[in-house]
């Protein structure tokens, strides 16, 4: 049961990125990071240090590609401190991994809560246009 569920879950996922907007894929992202940060916070109060290593892993590949799509070719000061913070959650993320430490996680969920409400207010005009730029 389990594994249709998963499968399920990964075919509707697969679906929703193929229509998605680049606004909306990176909404995705943020609640994936969220998501898995969540559960690697569960793990270590279950003391489920594979699953624990495995869900920061995950969300520290997802900041990682939420970093890698800043443009930085624009000169812009905002790209420039995202990355920056991106690169601090990243070591927070390594530094609770190591201590199994549910308060450092829960700073990066914080963090990623703030940078994904901003996200989320951009107005519908403004990702049609980030779109058609794209």
């Amino acid at each position: 049961m389990r594994s249709s569920l998963q499968s399920y879950r990964k075919v509707s996922l697969e679906s929703e990125i193929a229509v998605a907007s680049p606004h909306r894929i990176i909404q995705m992202m943020f609640e994936g990071a969220l998501q898995r940060i969540a559960q690697a916070k569960y793990a270590i109060q279950q003391k489920n240090a594979a699953q624990k290593g495995e869900n920061i892993g995950k969300a520290v590949s997802i900041i990682a590609g939420l970093s890698g799509s800043l443009n930085m070719d624009a000169g812009s000061e905002i790209s420039a401190n995202l990355d920056s913070l991106y690169e601090y959650m990243l070591r927070r993320l390594s530094e609770a991994n190591v201590a199994n430490d549910v308060e450092m996680l829960e700073e990066v969920s914080a963090l990623l809560r703030t940078i994904k409400e901003g996200w989320d207010t951009i107005p519908q005009n403004m990702h049609e246009l980030t779109s058609e730029a794209s």
